[in-house]
């Protein structure tokens, strides 16, 4: 709870202690009516002066009829009803805690949402390395300029965009480009900010400052279209902006009216303590209680039984535009499939030969610490003997050669095949592919995938039920991407794309779609992180996804698990629902308290025990939102 919330608690606490206080005091010693407006104005004040003061500022600058201003006039319609008629003060006093308690209930559920997301961590590198005299330096990113000579080592991340110099590695490059598979680095290659240095110690000469760097870009990116973010207005705003100026023009028309009829056509005194009380009752009974309170709880329960599933979303205007989510568009690395390599096939040049393919390849692979070179190891899954290995090579940009108890074995791509003077097979499936020579005869390859997460596909295939459109866009190549939709049934797919094809491509598929249809977007790195702003809904895979993808997003998902994209749908849809019969049933009871009221059938207790009975009923049925185990 932030201080401004617990600040308006306390004032909750205090207006609830001294309203019943008096109340119970004024049942005693029947106060003056004078002396009892003075007592129950100290809690009024302090429960509603801000609204007061809203509703004034309102009025000031000619926007009248908001919430503010229908609470400002009942509350103090209610207060003159009790100086010129009743006596009566309290109901100001609660119709004010009412409305301030679902509030803070409101203000609550996005606090709470926002507490359990991990706030944004500076995506730009803290340091960059510069040989010094005593060593390695770390400077300041902004301090390099163009033509600095860095050293980015192990786990670093590069912090500015350069050609390299001296040394090879192997980049990790998923969370920049969205490209699954990492990139083999060697001298005169050039490389961007942003990503992850895995293998090698490499130097690099810069060419950009790092204002201008990749990095920075994709800032700048975020910024930009967070800009054309869509976002839904507020219920009871575009609710007030209609019911307050009706029902504040009806009670000024019930109090004026019938008595100057009255006098104009039957030529009777103008009855105005009749009606000018009616017309206060008419106020006051119009206070939307039930909605103000019964609308953001049921907001707040769809909140907090996604959070509850490990769904955290940041505000009720995400959980009632997802419910119209009409389109849902995918990155592919980290969203719908897991980031890690694993082999999918063993192909021997010869029948039955699969074990030993594996085995040559597993033991020249196992001094490499590439992820290629672990996910063979790890398929291979028996201990590796390296007093079997000698004359290990790594060839850059190809492969490693070694002798396996005596015996030449080669692993690498086509380069390597071609370099040894081989032919070899081609794959029919996309893929990552690792071909074998074995005492200089081509042994076969191993197929080397990024696999699908075991709920992608039922993900597809939920959203599809409900009428959701499904696309992905993905760094990875056409034919891998194509593989992978295929795989999973999706309607759309695009690849090769960089992040500003990202926007690009989404900012097409918003331009095309109806205009009350929303899009969502799924993504999990930095590459995401403008068009999970420019989407009407973000979403972000929040146990491995970067720390600009989880702020840029509208609802993260903490266990990276896409069948819960299908379950959030479920829930805002829900919520929507009860927020519909919420909103139906206090309207049907206000409307008709208000008929009641305005014929005097009815006085002010019996119109507020109605209108508080409703509040209850609408807030039990708001809690049915925290329960999501069925869905």
């Amino acid at each position: 709870m932030t201080k401004k919330q617990k600040k308006v608690l306390i004032r909750i606490l205090v207006s609830a202690v001294l309203l019943i206080g008096i109340m119970i005091v004024d049942a005693q010693m029947e106060f003056h009516r004078w002396f009892a407006l003075g007592c129950y104005m100290v809690p009024y004040l302090i429960i509603g002066y801000d609204i007061l003061k809203k509703a004034a500022l309102g009025v000031w600058h000619r926007e009248l009829f908001d919430e503010n201003f229908l609470m400002a006039v009942a509350t103090l319609g209610a207060i003159a009803l009790g100086i010129f008629q009743t006596g009566d003060f309290e109901e100001s006093v609660a119709v004010m805690l009412f409305y301030q308690i679902g509030e803070l209930f409101q203000g609550y559920a996005v606090g709470r949402s926002r507490k359990n997301i991990t706030a944004l961590m500076d995506i730009r590198p803290d340091y960059a390395n510069i040989e010094g005299t005593d060593g390695l330096e770390q400077v300041d990113p902004d301090e390099v300029e163009i033509g600095t000579v860095i050293v980015v080592l192990p786990g670093e991340k590069v912090p500015i965009d350069g050609v390299v110099i001296e040394g090879t590695t192997t980049l990790n490059t998923s969370a920049l480009t969205g490209e699954s598979l990492p990139r083999e680095i060697q001298t005169g290659d050039e490389i961007s900010s942003g990503c992850v240095n895995i293998t090698g110690m490499i130097k690099m000469r810069t060419t950009k400052e790092f204002g201008d760097s990749t990095v920075s870009k994709i800032l700048d990116l975020v910024e930009n279209s967070s800009m054309k973010k869509s976002r839904s207005e507020n219920f009871i705003t575009k609710f007030a902006k209609v019911y307050t100026p009706v029902v504040c023009y009806s009670a000024l028309a019930l109090g004026i009216l019938p008595p100057l009829l009255q006098m104009w056509l039957w030529n009777a005194p103008a009855a105005w303590g009749i009606w000018l009380p009616r017309a206060l009752n008419f106020l006051v009974i119009s206070c939307p209680c039930a909605l103000v309170i019964s609308i953001p709880l049921s907001f707040f329960g769809g909140i907090g039984g996604a959070s509850a599933r490990g769904i955290l979303v940041k505000g009720s205007n995400y959980l009632e535009l997802l419910s119209k989510v009409k389109y849902m568009v995918f990155d592919k690395t980290g969203t719908l499939t897991k980031g890690v390599f694993q082999v999918t096939k063993l192909c021997p040049a010869e029948a039955d030969q699969e074990a030993e393919l594996l085995y040559y390849a597993a033991h020249a692979e196992s001094y490499s610490n590439h992820p290629i070179s672990r996910s063979i190891i790890e398929a291979y899954g028996k201990t590796i003997d390296h007093g079997l290995l000698s004359e290990v090579e790594e060839v850059s940009g190809h492969g490693v050669k070694a002798l396996v108890d005596g015996i030449p074995v080669a692993a690498g791509n086509q380069k390597l095949m071609k370099q040894l003077g081989l032919s070899w097979l081609e794959p029919d499936t996309a893929g990552t592919v690792v071909h074998v020579a074995v005492n200089g005869v081509y042994a076969g390859y191993i197929l080397i995938n990024d696999i699908e997460k075991p709920n992608s596909a039922k993900a597809i295939t939920g959203l599809k039920a409900i009428g959701v459109k499904t696309v992905m866009l993905t760094g990875d190549s056409d034919r891998v991407a194509k593989d992978v939709a295929a795989k999973l049934g999706i309607d759309e797919v695009y690849g090769e794309l960089l992040p500003a094809d990202k926007v690009e491509r989404v900012e097409a598929l918003i331009e095309q779609k109806p205009p009350k249809e929303k899009l969502a977007f799924v993504g999990d790195g930095i590459n995401d992180a403008p068009v999970l702003s420019r989407a009407d809904i973000g979403i972000a895979m929040g146990a491995m996804g970067s720390d600009a993808a989880i702020e840029a997003a509208d609802i993260v998902l903490m266990d990276d698990d896409p069948a819960k994209i299908l379950l959030a749908m479920k829930i805002s849809r829900k919520t929507l629902r009860i927020v519909y019969q919420n909103i139906v049933l206090a309207l049907l009871v206000k409307l008709a308290c208000l008929i009641l009221s305005a014929c005097g059938l009815v006085g002010m207790w019996a119109a507020i025990f109605a209108d508080v009975g409703v509040m209850v009923l609408a807030v039990l049925n708001a809690t049915r939102a925290l329960r999501t185990r069925r869905l």
